[in-house]
């Protein structure tokens, strides 16, 4: 089978590395319309058991990652000056071209030899190609090609964020909610790395309109929220690359595949970044893919097989993404309340974790918020 991999972001890498090491006669091509050495962003982060899926088909992949993530076992909330632990709650993160870079070298071990800075105009050149796996990201080419057979909506959300790094590094994954002259902001950062983190700034388009970003330089507004989160940063700066101002895209598809052309990652799917599973997401999508092709005789069988079982739990978990972006849209008003309301009212938000699991995962927290209810 010849198949052509279409993105060398994780899913597009992993699908293209787990099916040659599973099948040595595939040929497999993989096109990327950047260099090797280019990402965007800083940082990724994953849920404390984000790796494991991979442990039982894929040790070896795990025990290259693992080392290099950092990890931490609580979320802190920083507000009005106070800050509260959730305890019970595990992440690891790992630099995103660092993870690519992994990636990248487990690819070429299985024989693949990648194509990158190789623009596609046109899904019309793979068409000598058994299989086709879209995994290029939020502007494929391939979905763009074929909407109305892909079923595709786009919307976005109404929060502006842009995504910086910085050189201070934080205990654990943070969030800091700050009232500034003219609006309100939330940075979501943690470490990536011993010397470096992720600092993604949020706000509202009240907030963004105040400050005038639509007209300022990348330059600017960098400054803007080097001021606004002074004493979070600590004398650090922020660091850009490509920090521009945006709306989370949500991104979704009725029918994943069209003729020999199927789609993964945030080609297919995208889930808000307060719950940190756009990686996995992709990762897994090669995963299940990979799984449905070996276990039907045709590729359209195959591709059927793959939406059919994917589907359901992709939706499940992007449908807690959107309560989760919801609430993001309206943390002004939250920040009204309380620091332990606050607190509450923010690891609820998605609608997956109730009371009863909330003391299970997090006792001290849970302890220290209905004292506080209790004493009110």
């Amino acid at each position: 089978m010849r198949i052509a991999v279409i993105g060398g972001g994780p899913g597009g890498l992993y699908f293209a590395y787990l099916w040659k090491r599973r099948h040595p006669e595939a040929v497999i091509e993989l096109f990327e319309q950047n260099p090797a050495g280019a990402t965007w962003g800083f940082g990724v982060v994953f849920s404390d058991q984000a790796l494991e899926f991979l442990r039982a088909d894929d040790p070896e992949t795990v025990d290259a990652i693992a080392p290099r993530m950092e990890s931490w076992r609580n979320i802190t909330l920083n507000l009005r000056g106070e800050s509260v632990e959730i305890d019970g709650v595990g992440f690891s993160s790992i630099g995103r071209l660092e993870l690519l870079t992994l990636l990248q070298a487990r690819v070429r071990g299985v024989g693949i030899t990648a194509h990158y800075e190789t623009q596609i105009d046109s899904i019309d050149r793979f068409a000598g190609y058994d299989l086709v796996i879209a995994a290029d990201g939020l502007n494929s080419i391939a979905r763009r090609a074929y909407e109305k057979e892909f079923g595709t909506s786009v919307t976005h959300s109404t929060n502006k964020f842009a995504w910086y790094g910085t050189t201070k590094t934080f205990a654990t994954l943070s969030q800091t909610f700050v009232t500034a002259e003219r609006g309100t902001f939330n940075a979501h950062h943690y470490r990536y790395s011993p010397t470096m983190s992720t600092f993604l700034v949020e706000c509202d388009a009240a907030t963004w309109n105040a400050y005038g970003f639509e007209h300022k330089s990348i330059e600017e507004s960098q400054a803007i929220c080097e001021e606004v989160f002074a004493d979070t940063l600590d004398g650090h700066k922020l660091i850009s690359n490509k920090s521009v101002w945006r709306n989370f895209p949500w991104i979704w598809n009725e029918r994943w595949s069209y003729r020999n052309m199927v789609l993964i990652g945030d080609a297919l799917h995208t889930a808000h970044f307060s719950i940190g599973s756009g990686t996995r997401l992709a990762i897994e999508d090669a995963i299940a893919l990979t799984k449905a092709l070996e276990a039907e005789n045709d590729i359209p069988a195959a591709l059927a097989r793959y939406e059919a079982e994917r589907k359901p739990i992709v939706k499940k978990l992007v449908t807690a993404a959107r309560t989760s972006a919801d609430w993001y849209e309206h943390f002004p008003e939250c920040m009204k309340l309380d620091l332990m309301d606050f607190t509450y009212s923010y690891i609820t938000r998605s609608g997956r974790i109730d009371d009863a699991r909330l003391r299970a995962m997090s006792p001290q927290f849970m302890a220290r918020f209905e004292a506080s209810r209790r004493s009110a």
